[in-house]
């Protein structure tokens, strides 16, 4: 499931043409029509899910022709090794437990620290991570054989029982986990072997073996979690595999990660890396521009062109598989109305939006998902999840009249705004002058940098809201990702919208492991949700990234939130 996230973030938003894949000629989808005994490869999950990455963002320079910036593949490999490097993140996230990791700092860090079954690489192609195999001998059964002598931080080796541990925590309703929902196809996890665990459904699932790759499939030690307890994530310490182990936790300040000797694969090239919080835009600018800070996703979209300018480094755009939305998060006052949702969407001056608040990269939609998760696609499906669209262009006049005939002239609406950086702020700023446009009142409720993420996590914080700015990036390379989250209780469902048509529909799309048969059902999701606006989409965004001269290595796209991309950083120059 998609991990959604607020803020500056060029990371997270754009689901833009793509990053250059470096998956050509592995477009070969596995049709999976019959349930016959098979054995998926590793690699050939990527396939199964959707072709995944592999047909990824199209190939060529990977330049906007609507905007006025050019997609990256990579950054150019270190040339050398770092005794440390200091990368700036805009908050401070409250824990690093795997089960809560749901939000741009917190994934930021733990990708450097825990593993997962599988990994999603710099590419967004699907590789093997802890499981060095997966098959899939029955629709119903995922087996995943671990990699021999994987070391824990604490020196422990991993086991079977390890994963099963750590996958329970995520299906235990008990512990609220923000990846819950993508167990809810899950009958059991068990050890059937010395070095292999077994994933039993309830229904065919293509999504689950996808989220394997992500934070849902982290697995950490059994012993190191019981014996931290509650404190697990935070003062307790995080005991998993990854190749940098959690060492000093200075609140509010920065944490810093230690090299894990220990390590199963390549070593990292830095032997520590400090995330230091910065909340304030300009205060992280500044850091990046001064050397305190060498480098950083989420760029305050504000200083583009000031990074761009000052020679100090380079500020590289990347397939972000990400889309900037308004999430609607009640329905039980004027919003509950579609015609209401409509409006706001017609009043919203897009281009205004993207040119102010996301520093001209991005692309203007009324699409909520990326177009980049429809590339493996069939061409005739993937446009019918496009064409007949709402036009993303404003039109005043026409909203007031649906403000009218919906009886909501004079309604009041909140939304919540955050100096995290102008991706949210100006949002905000951009519905409220909509709406009063139009003849509602919209007020504004702002929302502290470091209590942005409980948006997503603690339904108290929404309380008073009708609203609130999220850019929704997609875990997985697969539609299916975003449009889960309107089945009826979903983890993002915040409205509490409720179809039996729309689950019917979403439970067919997720059970279907033929790709184009698939596709099909998630465009006609696709429609469903653009006819309800259930969420208001606003435009796609990338992934941008900046680092200065001294340093090196970190991937341009939206893999980061999961993939242990800070060991592959490292010195410029020898």
């Amino acid at each position: 499931m998609p991990r959604s996230l607020p803020w500056s973030r060029a990371a997270r938003s754009s689901g833009r043409a793509s990053a250059g894949q470096a998956c050509a000629g592995q477009r070969s989808a596995r049709r999976r029509s019959t349930p016959r005994r098979y054995a998926l490869p590793v690699a050939a999950l990527a396939a199964l899910s959707l072709v995944t990455a592999c047909s990824g963002p199209p190939q060529g320079d990977g330049t906007r022709k609507d905007t006025a910036f050019k997609l990256s593949a990579g950054t150019p490999a270190a040339a050398g090794e770092l005794d440390s490097f200091t990368w700036a993140v805009y908050a401070e996230p409250p824990t690093l437990d795997y089960i809560s990791a749901f939000d741009y700092p917190a994934n930021t860090i733990l990708s450097n620290v825990c593993e997962s079954l599988m990994r999603w690489t710099p590419q967004l192609t699907m590789a093997p991570g802890l499981a060095e195999k997966a098959s899939n001998p029955t629709p119903l059964r995922w087996v995943y054989d671990l990699r021999p002598g994987v070391r824990f931080h604490d020196g422990g080796v991993m086991t079977p029982e390890d994963v099963v541990f750590s996958l329970g925590r995520q299906m235990d309703p008990a512990n609220g986990a923000a990846w819950n929902s993508n167990f809810s196809n899950v009958e059991s996890v068990t050890k059937t072997g010395p070095l292999q665990v077994t994933v039993t459904l309830k229904q065919p699932d293509s999504q689950f073996p996808q989220y394997m790759a992500t934070a849902a499939g982290v697995v950490a030690s059994k012993a190191g979690m019981k014996k931290a307890g509650e404190d697990y994530g935070t003062t307790g310490g995080l005991d998993c595999t990854g190749p940098f182990k959690l060492g000093t936790w200075n609140k509010g300040q920065s944490i810093e990660l230690q090299r894990f000797d220990g390590y199963w694969g390549t070593k990292a090239k830095s032997a520590k890396a400090v995330f230091t919080f910065l909340t304030d835009p300009s205060a992280r600018t500044n850091a990046l521009l001064g050397g305190e800070a060498d480098g950083g996703y989420l760029i305050p979209t504000e200083s583009y062109e000031r990074l761009r300018a000052s020679g100090a480094g380079t500020l590289y755009f990347g397939e972000g598989l990400s889309t900037v939305n308004v999430n609607v998060t009640s329905m039980k006052g004027a919003l509950g109305d579609v015609r209401v949702r409509r409006a706001l969407s017609l009043a919203l001056d897009r281009r205004g939006f993207v040119k102010a608040g996301l520093g001209g990269a991005g692309a203007i939609t009324t699409s909520l998902t990326a177009k980049g998760v429809w590339a493996g696609a069939p061409a005739n499906i993937r446009a019918s999840a496009f064409d007949g669209l709402p036009s993303p262009e404003q039109n005043i006049e026409a909203a007031k009249r649906m403000i009218e005939e919906a009886g909501a002239t004079g309604k009041t609406l909140t939304i919540a705004t955050s100096s995290i950086g102008q991706d949210v702020s100006l949002l905000a700023t951009a519905v409220q002058d909509a709406g009063t446009r139009i003849g509602l009142k919209i007020e504004l409720k702002t929302i502290a940098p470091n209590a942005f993420t409980s948006l997503f996590t603690d339904p108290a914080a929404r309380e008073g809201l009708d609203m609130f700015p999220e850019t929704y990036y997609d875990s997985i390379t697969d539609p299916m990702d975003l449009l889960s989250n309107f089945q009826t209780g979903a983890y993002q469902n915040y409205a509490g919208y409720s179809d039996e048509s729309y689950d019917a529909l979403n439970d067919k799309a997720r059970a279907e492991y033929d790709p184009a048969k698939r596709f099909s059902a998630a465009a006609e999701l696709q429609r469903k949700a653009a006819d309800q606006l259930l969420w208001i989409p606003v435009a796609e965004w990338p992934t941008a990234v900046f680092m200065n001269k001294r340093i090196t290595g970190a991937p341009t796209t939206i893999s980061y939130l999961y993939y242990p991309w800070a060991a592959d950083v490292g010195a410029a120059a020898r």
